[in-house]
């Protein structure tokens, strides 16, 4: 299906480029920073917990969390998703509180047949509501090496960013009546499932288990400037330095955001008139 197609050749600006191309994170360890939840077996920890790899064959996934909390926080996360024929599977990469209303900020990597481009899905959750759907192709193929895939979550915006490239900002709209993330303090969850009903072009495209396992790979998670929460106290104080709890995106960023959007977005839920009938959602709005 053409309209599907993404040419990779398409030329990434050279001032993007160069602001972009290269995150380093300073390694967290796995070991340290996270327990493998789910999977029987298929979530493996390596290299003195350096790397850690989720897989997904026919009987199950597999997944993970952080032990910490957080409330607030720029974190980045390194991965390089299922090669080849990945229809069907759903890697996820997630900021979530518990509970009926919860909040949530999401990374959704939706695999696709060989030679066509993943689809990166974002959400956004605040007091259990969601349905803010945006959705991007990627400039690279995300599966041939590792990518940084990073959230800056402060009080007054929300914001994705991939190789250091913004592609989406959600600012706090509580003055006009939008609820924002800003109470609940979440871990970071990951996980690899199938997903086949509806991840690969609304759930024609079907799992091919013949493939399996899948294995998704992860390294350089870095937290260090977020705030830990733990029975009601942050690890972040008013001595602290923490210049991102007021960042803001400046010029050049929000000029690689748009250009981002014009050329990669593929899906906004603030632009489907037909899905909101009774007008669209007032963060859309202003």
């Amino acid at each position: 299906m053409a309209s599907l197609k993404l040419s990779l050749s398409f030329i990434l600006p050279i001032a993007l480029l160069a602001a972009s191309s290269l995150v380093v994170a300073s390694a967290g360890n796995f070991n340290q920073d996270f327990q493998i939840t789910w999977g029987d077996g298929r979530a493996k920890i390596l290299n003195n917990g350096e790397l850690l790899t989720l897989s997904l064959d026919k009987a199950s996934g597999s997944g993970f969390q952080s032990k910490n909390e957080y409330l607030f926080g720029k974190i980045d996360m390194q991965l390089k998703l299922v090669p080849g024929n990945s229809a069907g599977t759903v890697t996820a990469y997630y900021l979530s509180s518990k509970g009926s209303t919860w909040d949530e900020i999401d990374f959704e990597f939706l695999g696709n047949l060989s030679g066509d481009p993943y689809i990166l899905h974002t959400n956004v959750f605040s007091q259990g509501k969601g349905n803010r759907e945006q959705q991007f192709y990627l400039w690279f193929d995300p599966t041939a090496d590792f990518h940084t895939y990073s959230i800056l979550w402060n009080p007054q915006r929300i914001v994705f960013s991939v190789d250091g490239t913004p592609i989406r900002e959600f600012k706090n709209q509580e003055s006009n009546g939008v609820p924002f993330p800003k109470n609940q303090p979440m871990r970071i969850y990951s996980s690899l499932w199938n997903a086949d009903d509806w991840a690969t072009r609304g759930g024609l495209i079907k799992t091919d288990w013949s493939r399996a396992p899948f294995t998704a790979s992860y390294r350089n998670f870095n937290a260090n400037n977020a705030c830990v929460s733990s029975n009601g106290a942050s690890s972040c104080s008013s001595s602290t330095s923490n210049a991102w709890l007021s960042e803001e995106l400046d010029l050049t960023r929000q000029e690689r955001l748009r250009w981002v959007q014009k050329n990669y977005m593929i899906y906004n839920y603030c632009t489907d008139a037909k899905r909101f009938p009774q007008g669209l959602p007032t963060e859309c709005k202003s």
